[in-house]
């Protein structure tokens, strides 16, 4: 039994890592992108292919964002019962569902433009073409959330992140080339065919992911037809009853980001000026905040944001098998790394953040709003491992009160915070990092009454202390090479990786079991570590 768990154990890893790197390479190809477009477009051009994305990631959130999650869940626990015909089914009931749900809101973007543009809805007018543009693309993303979701529910993370990369990659070249291509008839033409871009990368992902679903449906064919088939076949409606209930509170939890945002919108720039701040300085706070630190963050959350992925059906698996003590393992295994993780990346932002600052935003004064931000690493890290957990659990609903919450507790933190001049900018970074701690806290609580695990002070302390003391080395070479520009950024990174795993071995934060759970190279960091006399048996 223990053999198995620590076999589970590496699937998720190995399931993560696959989905960090995988994220690491869209966001890079991502950032290519905009520099490339920005050329193309210019920044009118660049403010009419935007217009047209909040209306699409409203259409694809509601038309399919949770079901991934939902499928993943029940599928997982038809696996844990060996119901291979079962989870088949609930395959194909989840592809109908999602064809007809994409068709709709695919149409009504389509068809709805028109009115958007003409009632101003969208100020612009010229966006429509590239509110148009989208309306395939929300079909492809909503149909091949089955996809994903079903394989997901195998543990098999390796489709999902071909699928990512090649969407990233098609959709990266083909707006390049539509952009170009409809250049020469306006600017509202070239939008449209960036826009179209989304559409031919969401068509490529399936393709894809049919191909990973091909190859699977060879190999469980012979489990299908060795299983007994006498058993009562769920009824449809039952299935998608099932799907929605699952899959609501996720889609709620999406739609609370943009929410969010809205609310930092509304609030935050009103709040400065009531500090004593002008209104162009404030928008630049608010600039510093929204555009430069929040997205440093969930930069450094991308391995925990895979994690999440890889825990709902490594979880609802052993939970359908009642194996709570592999539950707890899962748990605990998850908390331990995201803690490894997320401890220095804070700790690495917070003294390197005037030189980051400078170097990729050429705007220093970010600095304090990065600081300010850097220990919601932590938090957000946390509460994305604990909200998986809690869908693994197959409690989604859980988290979204949380959030709410959470949310509700940001609006009057960054009500009262904002408005002191003393803190203006930080103020609302404080209450953003007060919003991921409120709500990472509140899923631990759920997670304990539910599991009876709770987080130990020494999982916590060790990469504490080990952090701390690779910051400190941060602030002595950035002392020594100040002046050395981009230079002094990595001779900090370079002598903060070497100083925390040292110190993370030295406090007893990084063990021989931890290693040789890390799938690809925990074995062989392992054999180097003990050819130095550590680790030893």
């Amino acid at each position: 039994m223990e053999k198995e768990n620590t076999n589970t154990n590496k699937n998720f890893l190995k399931g993560t890592l696959i989905l960090t790197l995988s994220s690491i390479v869209v966001k890079v190809i991502g950032s290519l992108n905009w520099i490339f477009l920005s050329r193309v477009l210019g920044g009118e051009g660049i403010g009419l292919y935007q217009m047209g994305f909040p209306i699409y990631l409203m259409a694809i959130t509601v038309s399919s964002a949770g079901i991934p999650v939902a499928i993943s869940i029940i599928t997982s626990e038809k696996l844990a019962n060996k119901d291979y015909r079962g989870a088949k089914r609930v395959f194909n009931v989840s592809l109908r569902l999602l064809f007809i749900s994409g068709l709709i809101f695919s149409s009504a973007l389509l068809f709805g433009a028109g009115f958007l543009t003409e009632n101003h809805f969208i100020r612009d007018a010229r966006a429509y073409y590239s509110i148009i543009a989208l309306a395939p693309a929300v079909f492809f993303v909503t149909f091949l959330a089955s996809f994903r979701g079903y394989l997901q529910g195998w543990q098999i993370m390796t489709p999902t992140a071909w699928s990512e990369v090649v969407e990233q990659i098609m959709r990266v070249i083909t707006m390049l080339i539509f952009a170009d291509m409809f250049l020469p008839y306006g600017l509202a033409y070239a939008a449209g065919g960036a826009s179209m871009g989304a559409g031919v990368g969401a068509f490529c992902a399936l393709l894809v992911l049919c191909w990973f679903y091909a190859r699977l449906k060879k190999r469980m064919q012979k489990e299908i037809e060795a299983q007994d088939d006498s058993a009562p076949v769920e009824a449809a409606m039952h299935i998608v009853k099932r799907l929605l209930a699952l899959a609501l509170p996720v889609s709620l939890s999406s739609l609370m980001l943009p929410v969010g945002a809205n609310l930092d919108l509304l609030i935050v720039p009103q709040r400065l000026e009531v500090a004593g701040f002008e209104v162009r300085h404030a928008t630049e706070l608010f600039g510093y905040l929204t555009g430069m630190a929040v997205p440093l963050v969930n930069l450094a959350t991308i391995f925990t944001a895979a994690m999440t992925i890889s825990l709902v059906p490594a979880i609802s698996e052993s939970r359908t098998l009642n194996a709570y003590d592999a539950i707890r393992d899962k748990i605990r295994i998850a908390f331990r790394v995201a803690l490894i993780i997320t401890f220095p990346c804070f700790m690495g932002l917070f003294f390197l953040a005037e030189k980051v600052a400078a170097l990729i935003y050429n705007a220093p004064l970010a600095a304090s709003a990065i600081q300010s931000m850097s220990v919601g690493i932590l938090f957000l890290g946390m509460h994305q491992i604990s909200t998986g957990i809690l869908q693994g659990l197959g409690h989604t609903g859980i988290p979204v009160i949380n959030m709410i919450i959470a949310c509700v507790t940001k609006i009057v933190l960054s009500w009262v915070l904002t408005a002191l001049p003393d803190l203006g900018i930080k103020g609302a970074a404080m209450a953003t990092v007060a919003d991921f701690a409120v709500a990472a806290v509140l899923n631990m609580i759920f997670i304990y009454k539910y599991t009876g695990y709770k987080l130990s002070f020494g999982s916590i302390l060790r990469p504490a202390v080990a952090s701390s003391i690779m910051g400190a080395v941060i602030y002595g070479v950035l002392m020594v090479t100040g002046k050395m520009g981009a230079w002094s950024i990595l001779f900090a990174m370079i002598a903060s990786v070497l100083t925390y795993a040292l110190a993370l071995m030295a406090t007893g934060g990084l063990s021989k079991e931890d290693l040789d759970n890390i799938p690809f190279v925990g074995r062989r960091l392992l054999a180097l570590g003990q050819r130095f006399g550590l680790f030893k048996d």
